[in-house]
């Protein structure tokens, strides 16, 4: 969006009553604004990020400015040109964090992610900012996508950094790994493994294809009446895709139970608070 250019200077016959200003703000932010106000920016390259997330910057949809902020890493690590790899925010409703390679979604972010973001959800905004979380002055705190694909937060005080979080850590936080009806496990040998729900078990859906080769899959053991469900509670467990999902923000736990059991459609719920178990 051209926001200035040497035609209006003709235009107006070289009468400029503002001009303007080219400033680089203390937190990183680079500004045009005019000289005369020091609030409102004409253009500004904290709503074009790179690789790199600072303390005010923001990650996500922008409806007043009809902007979508993602971070996109460098191809390599001595070219800065755009790479493969793109932090993106979903705007389905208890939004969380997605990496994606060449297009293709590789990893979701978990609970971890809310203890250092900021997560707003309007009408006018889905947006995920960087928290305040230190009291040194002198540290900067920096949410980087890195050209191999991992998110990482850093926080660098003088000369020294420290890294503050790094996803993803192993073969769990793969997006959608296990597939349906089953979860990723630890074993006490540190091995990673893909088990079925309890009351589901691997074969093959009745409703599925006969004609398709597909992988087996972890299905219902039986299938009974629809008000008859028995819940079994799970815990640690990365909650699903919010987009085809009822989120309610005022209803409690018991309510929420009792809404699941007389819908037909309902098969789990969860509290959005995912620190609560």
């Amino acid at each position: 969006r051209s926001v200035w250019n040497t035609t209006n200077l003709i235009n107006h016959n070289i009468n400029i009553k503002e001009s303007l200003v080219a400033e680089l703000l203390d937190n990183g932010n680079f500004v045009l604004r005019y000289s005369n106000s020091k609030s409102f920016f004409l253009w500004e390259s904290f709503d074009y990020p790179t690789d790199t997330l600072l303390l005010g910057m923001k990650l996500g949809w922008d409806c007043a400015k009809k902007l979508n902020k993602n971070l996109t890493s460098w191809k390599s690590l001595k070219d800065p040109s755009s790479g493969s790899y793109v932090f993106a925010i979903e705007t389905w409703k208890v939004s969380h964090g997605l990496i994606l390679d060449q297009g293709q979604l590789r990893y979701r972010t978990d609970s971890t992610y809310s203890s250092f973001m900021n997560i707003t959800e309007t009408e006018e905004e889905v947006s995920h900012s960087l928290k305040n979380n230190t009291t040194n002055v002198s540290s900067i705190s920096i949410l980087q996508m890195t050209y191999i694909g991992s998110l990482r937060l850093m926080e660098l005080v003088g000369e020294e950094m420290h890294i503050k979080f790094y996803y993803p850590n192993d073969f769990c936080d793969i997006y959608n790994v296990c597939g349906d009806n089953s979860y990723c496990n630890f074993n006490n040998k540190g091995r990673q493994n893909c088990l079925c729900i309890e009351g589901f078990q691997l074969g093959h859906d009745q409703y599925g294809s006969s004609l398709t080769k597909t992988k087996k899959r972890c299905v219902k053991k039986s299938y009974s009446s629809c008000h008859k469900k028995e819940f079994k509670k799970m815990k640690n467990m990365k909650l699903p895709d919010t987009q085809y999902t009822t989120v309610e923000t005022k209803v409690g736990f018991e309510e929420c139970q009792k809404r699941c059991v007389m819908s037909c459609n309902c098969t789990a719920f969860a509290n959005m608070d995912m620190g609560t178990g």
